[in-house]
Formats: C-alpha cells, sequence, structure tokens
C-alpha cells in the first residue's frame, strides 16, 4: 500500500503520499487538494486578489471576473463570497458539473462558451468572452491567471519552499502546465536553490504549451490551446505530454490504492512514473505536485459510461488487467 508521510506538526497543504508500492517507481506526491477549495489553485487566487486589493483595483462594486476550467473558478468563488465581491466564472463545456454546481452554490455565476475560435479554441473563446464583459461593464475586473506575476509568485513563496523543506535532497521535480503559474513558481524557486533540480513539466496531448499540435482535449485542468504568457522555457528541463486514456488508467490505479485524485493529478503522475521508467529511477528523490482530489471527476473519470462513450472499453481492461 502507498504510504502516508508528512512533517511533524504538518497542515493539510504538506500531505505526500510515497507512490512506490503503487507504481513501483521512487516518487512521492504531494497533495495539494486538502484546502478549503479543494486544489492548489487557491493560493494563486488568494495572491491575486489581495494584489487587486492593494492596488486599489477592487472597491465594493466590484464583479470579479476569470476565464477557469473549474479549479480556480470554485477557489475565486470563495474568497468573493467571504470578501463580499460578485464573481463570474467563464469555463467551457469540459468543465465538471459538479464544479460549476460549487460556484454557483457559493452564489456566483458561471458562463459556459460552447464555440471555439479558429485559432484560440475553447480557452481563447473564454478569453474573448471575458474581454467582452469588461468591455461592457467597468465594474468587471480580470485578474487573468494567465498573464498575472502573483500566480506564479504565490508557489515561489509557498509550494516550492515547502518541498524544500521537506526534501532537502531533492532531485527532480514534476509539475503539471495549465496557466504554468505553479511551473513557473516552482522552477525559478529551485533554480535559485542550493543545489540543482530536474525541472520536469507534465502536459496533456493535444494541447499547445510547448509547442505541440492542437488537439481534441476532453479533461479539464492541464493543458491549453493558448501558450501561457508567464512560461518561460529556459526552467524547464524536459517536457512529457500524457494522452488521456493514460491520465483515467493513472486516476484508477490511484483509486484502487486507496486515493481518489482528480484528473490534473493522474496526469501528473502518468507522466513521472513514465519518465522515471525511462531514465531509470536511481538514488535520487523525485516529488510530483497533485493539484485536485477527485470528488468532482465521479461523473466523468469515475464514470465507466463516460469513459466508454470517449476513450472505448479498452481503457477500463487496461487498468483492471494493471490491478490483477
Amino acid at each position: 500500500m502507498p504510504v502516508i508521510t508528512a512533517p511533524e506538526n504538518y497542515n493539510a497543504e504538506e500531505l505526500y503520499v510515497d507512490l512506490r508500492p503503487s507504481f513501483g517507481q521512487p516518487l512521492y506526491l504531494k497533495c495539494e487538494g486538502f484546502n478549503f477549495a479543494g486544489s492548489i489553485k487557491l493560493k494563486a487566487a488568494t495572491a491575486m486578489v489581495e494584489a487587486a486589493e492593494r492596488d486599489g483595483l477592487l472597491n465594493p462594486d466590484s464583479v470579479l471576473v476569470e476565464s477557469s476550467s473549474g479549479n480556480l473558478g470554485v477557489a475565486l468563488s470563495m474568497l468573493a463570497a467571504s470578501k463580499g465581491y460578485r464573481f463570474v466564472c467563464v469555463t467551457d463545456s469540459r468543465c465538471n458539473l459538479a464544479t460549476r454546481r460549487a460556484i454557483e452554490a457559493l452564489g456566483n455565476d458561471v458562463h459556459i462558451v460552447t464555440e471555439p475560435t479558429p485559432q484560440g479554441g475553447l480557452l481563447g473563446a473564454r478569453i474573448d468572452h471575458v474581454r467582452e464583459l469588461c468591455a461592457a461593464d467597468h465594474r468587471y475586473v480580470w485578474l487573468n491567471q494567465y498573464r498575472n506575476p502573483n500566480n506564479w509568485q504565490a508557489h515561489y513563496r509557498s509550494t516550492a519552499p515547502a518541498i524544500a523543506r521537506m526534501f532537502p535532497e531533492l532531485d527532480t521535480l514534476f509539475v503539471g502546465a495549465g496557466t504554468t503559474g505553479t511551473l513557473m513558481g516552482c522552477a525559478r524557486y529551485f533554480r535559485e536553490w542550493r543545489r540543482p533540480v530536474r525541472i520536469i513539466a507534465v502536459d496533456a496531448v493535444g494541447s499547445v504549451i510547448f509547442g505541440g499540435a492542437q488537439g481534441q482535449r476532453n479533461l479539464p485542468g492541464l493543458g491549453a490551446s493558448v501558450r501561457p504568457a508567464l512560461l518561460d522555457d529556459s526552467y524547464v528541463d524536459d517536457v512529457i505530454l500524457v494522452p488521456e486514456p493514460d491520465t483515467i488508467r493513472a486516476c484508477h490505479r490511484l483509486a484502487h490504492a486507496g486515493f481518489l485524485f482528480g484528473g490534473s493529478t493522474g496526469t501528473v503522475v502518468s507522466g513521472a512514473i513514465g519518465w522515471l521508467s525511462a531514465h531509470g529511477p536511481g538514488d535520487g528523490t523525485a516529488v510530483a505536485i497533485a493539484p485536485d482530489l477527485g470528488e468532482r471527476y465521479l461523473d466523468t473519470i469515475y464514470q465507466t459510461n463516460w469513459i466508454h462513450g470517449l476513450y472505448g472499453e479498452d481503457v477500463c481492461e487496461s487498468w483492471h488487467g494493471a490491478d490483477s
């Protein structure tokens, strides 16, 4: 069975799972889904909102608006509700129903974009819709997670130092790529650290973040149809592209070991295990960041009919075979 480890007097965001017993590779998983918002996105959301308040961009009449595939939308919904702002989350048809309901339950609005733009895909359409809302009403304030430096700075100040404290002999860090805020914050921190750390970015097949061909993606979270402005490739040592069926297989292997994680985590774990298998584990210490938990994916990744409809029955057979 996987082993859960945590530093003495740990908080909920410093929980780690040793995946060696389940996957046969020396990999620790940093679990970021135990805060109130259920994902790592609460860090970036908090940093961006607090910076906007310090800069005088928000007032009692302001309406926060952001493009999100889901997790940041929930985090901003919680902050908006607690601070008395309205919030509009602009998402697309891939956003999980449970996520949309959570945002609405917190008293906020969800706008769903269904038609992609020719070049920017659904993300481009979401951003266009955000810009239209801001142009039509001066009360709307777009934090713009794709360009906001507070996104990566939140992880430079919190996520990366927490990993460094827990693993002072860290050699390799696997980080999923979406807005690349987590990736850039951690990469910048470890570039300045006392010892070299390999930074491995994990992306989804069909994403254009690292120059890949744009393709259909059904899972929210990692990947993008527009290259993020925050990304600086010079901080990344290697890139792994993970097909969505492999994401689903990793999620189910984790679930069968007792851990219910989200799609972004499945992608990162699949990519990390594949990379370690190909390059040899050696004696180094490897950590992967798990952005979210799996409750919001029960109607998709963990629903057999949904999987069959998109990927066929072979995906299910392959994970059952891996457990036998």
